[in-house]
């Protein structure tokens, strides 16, 4: 099985400026040889993506990879940042060949059909972000985006997911993702998957958030029930 899900990782991992058909979320429910019910969504940022396999019942994490994208005419090719299964995949690029409509993603040769979740709307926070800050103890502490060591977030307009993870040592630390809501300030987040803490499935966290100069401010309580303060910056494309 592992094989099969890695496969379908890399080949629906990229996109670019010239791709922005792509942006939003898209996903796909079929069952394994063993009966299991999966659920697989690719959410597609401004340059960067990520797709997360799950159990479409009980929400347990099966694997996630992704990246940075580009695309030209029908061909996507992606820079692997992470890969939960498979380290050694990160930093490699891959390239394979598409069929797209309004409302379908296909790889070109796999009999997988992807439907669009949205297409980056109606979400005030659609785009990759970096933890760029976090308050602990009444003080901001700043983060240096450029570092290898990530938090990042990626958000279609009714997607997210956040994954932890290290380009220079090849590590994936933990993912966790689902739906969001945007309404008077109130950023909310429906868990349906997390690598760490599977009965963490189901839960509904709200948040205070604004945008200021380009940064997202969120705070409120962590699903252990923490006061939080983050600070994300938005990633663009290099």
């Amino acid at each position: 099985m592992r094989n099969i899900l890695l496969a379908v990782g890399f080949m629906l991992s990229s996109l670019s400026l010239q791709g922005q058909e792509l942006i939003g979320a898209w996903e796909y429910y079929g069952t394994t040889p063993q009966g299991q019910e999966v659920r697989q969504v690719v959410i597609f940022a401004d340059g960067f993506q990520v797709l997360t396999i799950y159990d479409a019942k009980s929400g347990t994490f099966i694997h996630t990879n992704g990246g940075l994208w580009s695309k030209k005419g029908n061909t996507l090719t992606e820079t692997v940042e992470f890969n939960s299964d498979n380290p050694e995949a990160v930093g490699n690029s891959i390239s394979f060949d598409i069929r797209l409509t309004d409302k379908e993603l296909q790889i070109v040769g796999d009999d997988r059909v992807f439907t669009r979740v949205d297409d980056g709307s109606p979400g005030a926070l659609n785009g990759a972000w970096l933890m760029s800050g976090r308050k602990r103890n009444g003080e901001m502490q700043e983060r240096d985006t450029s570092r290898p060591r990530k938090t990042m977030k990626i958000l279609s307009g009714t997607r997210f997911q956040w994954i932890a993870y290290n380009t220079e040592t090849k590590q994936f630390m933990a993912t966790g993702g689902g739906s969001y809501t945007t309404v008077d300030g109130k950023y909310t987040e429906n868990i349906e998957f997390f690598s760490r803490d599977v009965s963490r499935v189901g839960a509904a966290l709200e948040f205070d958030f604004k945008l200021v100069d380009g940064h997202w401010h969120h705070s409120g309580f962590s699903s252990k029930g923490d006061p939080l303060y983050e600070v994300w910056s938005e990633r663009s494309p290099q």
